[in-house]
């Protein structure tokens, strides 16, 4: 699971990155722009993405091994 994580990591974390530097681009303005804040709010969106990544890799993994119970 966890290979499985890491690579949807590698997804998750620059989309979430790059969806976070748009909250001070829309908030202060593109002329405006504090660069501590666009790298603060990169780095809050790279972390978020971590427990996003194992969530989305426990749920994949959940829906393919296979049910006890059930003649494979």
């Amino acid at each position: 699971m966890w290979k499985l994580a890491a690579i949807i990591f590698i997804i998750a974390a620059p989309t979430l990155a790059g969806i976070g530097m748009l909250v001070p681009l829309t908030v202060f303005g593109v002329g405006q722009i504090d660069a501590n804040a666009m790298l603060i709010a990169m780095a809050v969106g790279a972390v978020i993405a971590l427990p996003v990544s194992i969530w989305i890799a426990k749920r994949i993994n959940d829906l393919i091994k296979p049910h006890q119970g059930h003649l494979a």
